[in-house]
């Protein structure tokens, strides 16, 4: 399973790839780290990764509109959504768009590998 990134916070980042090293989720590999929506985008085209953790509130554009465009590619990833934001509305509209599951910032280990596994499940 090829996972992308995506979040603004260089320690969100970091720390998501820890869990999926740490924990060894066999099978995960890291295809790429993105800041925003744009760099999101253009590893995703490149890469073609299975499953995406995908923050909400970024700079350049933000996650609605990258999960958007996510789902036009072939096939599209599976995204996992992880933001702090609890604006209900946000997050609802980024399940409607295509996102397949939701975790709040912050997270534990085990959280967030349970959703990261509940998520790949779904593409099987």
């Amino acid at each position: 399973m090829k996972l992308l990134i995506v979040d603004d916070s260089n320690l969100i980042r970091t720390r998501i790839a820890s869990v999926v090293e740490s924990t060894q989720m066999k099978g995960v590999s890291i295809v790429g780290l993105a800041r925003n929506g744009v760099e999101a985008i253009k590893i995703a085209r490149q890469t073609r990764p299975d499953v995406v953790t995908m923050d909400l509130t970024m700079p350049e554009m933000d996650g609605v509109e990258t999960i958007r465009q996510m789902m036009t590619l072939q096939p599209p990833p599976n995204i996992l959504v992880v933001s702090a934001l609890n604006d209900k509305s946000t997050a609802i509209m980024a399940l409607r768009l295509g996102a397949r599951g939701f975790i709040n910032k912050p997270f534990t280990d085990q959280e967030l590998r349970a959703a990261l596994l509940d998520v790949a499940d779904t593409s099987a």
